[in-house]
Order: structure tokens, then C-alpha cells, then sequence
């Protein structure tokens, strides 16, 4: 069996160049990158947001995380994290508490639309546990669900109002204050279009600057992120956005940024001279065209599709799609979607997948099979550079040029199909393989040349894709462990150390026979040598595992460790012991890392 290592996170830098070999475009070399699935769309059902009988949708993404592995999926971008100012009915883009990923009792709820922080943190174990990379899609341009005059207030983890941390006032906003350098639109932007539009740069005393960062180091540990979806990039300085994706646990980690706009020069230069090649960028050039070619096959030049978009020129920072949660809500390829998704899954780039396209749920288009084959052809058979070697208004051929070579033809007739011959790079005499199953096996000539029957484009499945016959292999899950951290304070949502009862700090839901480790970090202002933390980890029934206590001799990060005997809910407890006046209830951060079951 074959194992694919490929990772949602990109290596390296692409560079274009042309070459006229045999009237060949040829493109560097760049490393492939796997395939994301965007894992929501505009409207999921949730309890939350009437629908009873739906599960909540976190739960469903972590039943789900195995099959994604084992179609060949290698990331998930969720959707965004925070409450949202209309509560449980909130999709995540109306972000209003940067510490309440679903704990706390706001905004008429405490559950997000997608479930609780729990739920959510169970998915991402879940995730991990199938060794699929998590993107969290971060919202940081606005906030919503102030009483209208920019005051923001948060509980704590009490339940207190105007406790929790990083509350905002009037002039952490525009346009109370001037725009911030180095916004992509600049002065054109209506302050107003999203929510109250934050000023991390222009803010005083860099107060939104600074609390974003750490918000955003607080929510990458607590779910162990791998990457980010950067929400409405084009109104957000990049003085603080590059400083946000190079502070802490964000520091090296992919990103993708919504740069929504069909002017690939503009992208271009948001990527390169902006943010300093330091994210990639979705590519709503391509995606134009690939619209163009799907709702208006009669006019469509398929010449169009040689090198084009951003993928065409900077394959290592393109990020390209089909549709995504806004574009199906308005802008919606409405047929033969299968083309775009053989052009995306067999091109450069960094291909995603829209849950809806994906899904056989009721409500999704159900493209499940016709998009897990051609994944298999992605991460089997396409890699290396780019060299066309056919194209007119009706059909175009290229070929990519690593590994045994993957030759893709693509036809975009609905009336009929179409011969051509055309050079490759296979060599004389060599068998081919159709590896979607649409056409029959040919054989290259004494040149390498090869004549192909392109099928006809009936639900846009006008396409081949030949490379030598005998490749096989399907796709594995690893069981990868998480480590995710739980900081307990007054202005969190989890409660610090009580001097007066013992608190509990989490649930982690354990594989039977994985480790658990508990790593503690805790200030210890004032403490005496009679003052403690004692840490206890119950197993699923309720009875206590294993327990531990720190003083100020302790090392900072010393562990409490067991070993799951079954698997189920384990839970880790807290209560600080003799603590002075000073330090009543110390704050600490445990980081637990344990392994998930994989279903």
C-alpha cells in the first residue's frame, strides 16, 4: 500500500518561467501541497439555530474525519471559532468575544452555531487523530454586537459582566480614529460594511494590536491550529497582519489569505510585496474563469485555462477552489462543476473543496465520487511543473511533468466529444491509462505522441486524465497526538485555581491505551512554602487516575501523566491550597497532549 505524505502546508517558492520548447509553456517546479476541504458552508443546520434534530456540527466534522483521511483529504478549514453577536444563530463572520469559543453564556447562548468549545476541541483531536491539518478561519477585521455606542464587555469565567479580557472602547475603531497604513483599499472602505472595523495600528497604545495577537496565540493552542483562512484581507493593515503571523504559536504556520478580487496583479502584489510571500492567496482570478467555462460552455475560450489565474503564474501561493460559502450563496457555478473540479485537482496549486459541492447530506450536491476520484489522481499522479500541449476554444490539453507524468485532456463541448493527437513527454511505445474512467487505454507512437477521444461534456465530464497503467495505492490515516491548552484565569472562561474548591479544567476524550500528559504552568506570586496546586485526572467513570501536586519547588511544565485504560472522557481537575491574600486563585495554562479515537 501506499502511503501519501503530503501536507497542507506548502514548502518553498515558485518561480515562472518560459520557455519555447516544441511552442511548449512550461512552469517551475512546486511541491505539492494536498487537497483542503473547506468543512462548512453558509447554513449548516444547528440546534442552535432551530434545527432540533440536526447534530451539532462539530460533532459532525469529528464522525466524519476518518473518511475525509481515507479519501484523501489533508486539511480541514473550519469555520470561524468565536461567539458571533447573533449568538447560536452566528455562521462566525459577526465575531464579538475573542475568549468565548462557545463557554461562554452570551449572546443568548452558550453553544457557537457549531457547539460548544468541548465539541470543538474534540473535533480537532479527532482531526489530528486521522493526521488532517486544522485551518481556523479568523475573523479580525470587525467585531460585531456592541449596544451601539463601540463598547465592548465581555463576562469572565464567572459569569460576571465587564470581566472578561480584552474589552474595547470607542477609539479601538475607525473611524473614531484615522485608517490604519497599508490597507489594501484603503480610504475607499466603508467602515461599516462588516461591523465596527478594529484599528490595530492607529488604535492607542496598540491595545488592539497586542490583544489580537494574543487572542490569536490563545485559540491556536487551545485547538492546536496548523493554519489559518484570513477573512476580508483586503481591509486589514498588513504592519499589523504580518506582525500577527509571525507572533507565537502563529509563528510558521500556513496561511491563506481572502484576498476577494479578480485582479491578479493586485493579489500578486498583496503576496509578494505587501505580506512578503508570508501567505497564500485564494484565486478568484481562476475562479472567474473557471465559472466562465463551466455556466457558459458555448463561449468559453478553454485556451484561457493555459497558466491561468494566480496558479498560472505563483503556483506555490495559490490556493484555488470551485466554490466557496459566499460564492454558492451568489455567484454559483449552476452546471457541469465536474470540469472545474478535473481542472483544479489535477493543476498546480493548492486545491479546496467546498463541503456543499462534496457532501451527499441532504441540501449538498453530492459530488462525493466523481471528486474522491479525482483527489486519488491529485495526490497519485499530478506534480512537477506544467507543459500545454494542446488547446483551442473548444478543448485543452496539458501535461504534468513530475513523477510517471499525468497527460489531462479537458473538453468543454456538450454536444460532442473530440480527437486530437498532441506530443508527450511518456516515450515511445507506452501504455496509458485512464485513471477517471472515462475513456479507453491508448499507446504513445514511435515519437511519443498520442491520439486521444476526449468524451463529451455532459455534466461537465469531458475529461481524462492518462498516465501509465499499473499505479495503484489508496490513502492511510495516522493516529497523531494533540496538544491542546487550557488556561484557567478570572478574565477567561476557564476558571483559575480556587482556593476554595477543586475546579475542573477540561474534558479530553482519550483513545484506549494512548497517553495522557498534563503539563502544568502556574504563577506563583506570593505563594509560601505551605501554598500548592494539586492536579487530578479522572477517568470516564469518575474515578481519579492519577494526581499531582506542584509547589514553588515544582518546575514550571512538570507533568502529571497516565495511560487511558479505556477510552472515553478524561477530565483534569484544579484547587490551589494555602495561597496568600496576594495570590488567591493563581491563573496557570495546562497543556494536555493525548490521542483521540480515529471514529
Amino acid at each position: 500500500m501506499i502511503v501519501p505524505i503530503r501536507k497542507g502546508v506548502k514548502l518553498g517558492r515558485s518561480l515562472r518561467t518560459l520557455a519555447a520548447i516544441a511552442g511548449a509553456f512550461v512552469i517551475a517546479q512546486t511541491a505539492s501541497a494536498g487537497v483542503l476541504l473547506q468543512g462548512f458552508y453558509w447554513d449548516v443546520p444547528s440546534p442552535a439555530a432551530g434545527s432540533g434534530s440536526a447534530p451539532w456540527w462539530w460533532d459532525k466534522l469529528a464522525g466524519q474525519a476518518n473518511s475525509l483521511k481515507l479519501s484523501g483529504f489533508t486539511a480541514v478549514w473550519i469555520p470561524p471559532v468565536l461567539k458571533g453577536a447573533a449568538g447560536g444563530y452566528s455562521v462566525g463572520y459577526d465575531p464579538f468575544d475573542d475568549y468565548d469559543i462557545g463557554s461562554k453564556s452570551q449572546q443568548g447562548t452558550i453553544p457557537t452555531r457549531y457547539g460548544t468549545r468541548e465539541q470543538l476541541e474534540r473535533c480537532c483531536a479527532m482531526l489530528r487523530a486521522n493526521s488532517l491539518d486544522i485551518y481556523c478561519d479568523i475573523v479580525d477585521n470587525h467585531r460585531n454586537g456592541d449596544p451601539g455606542n463601540y463598547q465592548f464587555s465581555y463576562l469572565d469565567a464567572y459569569g460576571v459582566a465587564n470581566g472578561g479580557r480584552f474589552g474595547k472602547g470607542q477609539w479601538d475603531f475607525h473611524p473614531n480614529v484615522s485608517q490604519d497604513p497599508n490597507v489594501p483599499v484603503g480610504a475607499s472602505e466603508d467602515f461599516n460594511a462588516f461591523g465596527r472595523d478594529l484599528a490595530p495600528i492607529n488604535g492607542p497604545s496598540n491595545w488592539i494590536f497586542n490583544g489580537l495577537n494574543s487572542s490569536g496565540d490563545w485559540v491556536t493552542k487551545a485547538l492546536d491550529l496548523q493554519g489559518y483562512r484570513l477573512d476580508y484581507v483586503k481591509g486589514i493593515s498588513t504592519n499589523w497582519l504580518s506582525s500577527f503571523l509571525n507572533y507565537g504559536a502563529m509563528s510558521g504556520k500556513f496561511a491563506v489569505g481572502e484576498y476577494f478580487d479578480s485582479n491578479l496583479g493586485s493579489i500578486q502584489y498583496w503576496i509578494s510585496t505587501m505580506m512578503g510571500n508570508r501567505a497564500s492567496a485564494f484565486d478568484f482570478p481562476l475562479r472567474d474563469q473557471l465559472k466562465g467555462m463551466c455556466n457558459s460552455p458555448g463561449s468559453f475560450n478553454m485556451a484561457n485555462l493555459d497558466h491561468a489565474g494566480l496558479a498560472g503564474v505563483d503556483p506555490a501561493h495559490a490556493v484555488t477552489f470551485v466554490e466557496n460559502h459566499d460564492t454558492d450563496r451568489s455567484d454559483a457555478i449552476f452546471q457541469n462543476k465536474a470540469l472545474a473540479y478535473a481542472y483544479i485537482l489535477t493543476s498546480e496549486g493548492y486545491p479546496s473543496v467546498f463541503y456543499k459541492d462534496y457532501s451527499t447530506d441532504a441540501g449538498c450536491y453530492g459530488m462525493k465520487p466523481t471528486i474522491d476520484n479525482l483527489m486519488w489522481v491529485h495526490e497519485k499522479l499530478a506534480s512537477g511543473t506544467t507543459t500545454q500541449r494542446y488547446k483551442n476554444n473548444l478543448v485543452f490539453v496539458y501535461e504534468r511533468n513530475g513523477g510517471q507524468h499525468l497527460l489531462v485532456g479537458l473538453n468543454n463541448n456538450t454536444g460532442f466529444g473530440y480527437n486530437l493527437t498532441c506530443a508527450t513527454g511518456f516515450g515511445a511505445n507506452r501504455q496509458l491509462h485512464d485513471y477517471t474512467g472515462h475513456a479507453p487505454d491508448v499507446w504513445t507512437d514511435g515519437s511519443g505522441n498520442v491520439s486521444l477521444s476526449l468524451p463529451t461534456a455532459t455534466n461537465g465530464m469531458g475529461y481524462v486524465a492518462y498516465a501509465p497503467v499499473g499505479i495503484g495505492g489508496s490513502f492511510t490515516a495516522s493516529q497523531l497526538s494533540t496538544t491542546q491548552e487550557y488556561a484557567g484565569a478570572t478574565d477567561l472562561d476557564i476558571k483559575p485555581a480556587d482556593n476554595t474548591a477543586l475546579v475542573q479544567v477540561c474534558r479530553i476524550n482519550v483513545a484506549a491505551g494512548k497517553s495522557i500528559s498534563g503539563a502544568l504552568y502556574f504563577t506563583t506570586t506570593s505563594w509560601t512554602a505551605s501554598t500548592n496546586i494539586y492536579l487530578e485526572l479522572d477517568n470516564p467513570s469518575g474515578g481519579i487516575v492519577t494526581t499531582k501536586t506542584y509547589t514553588t519547588g515544582t518546575a514550571q511544565g512538570a507533568a502529571l501523566t497516565a495511560t487511558a485504560s479505556t477510552a472515553g472522557w478524561y477530565t483534569f481537575k484544579i484547587r490551589s491550597n494555602n495561597t496568600p491574600a496576594g495570590n488567591l486563585k493563581p491563573t496557570y495554562w495546562l497543556r494536555a497532549t493525548y490521542t483521540a479515537p480515529q471514529t
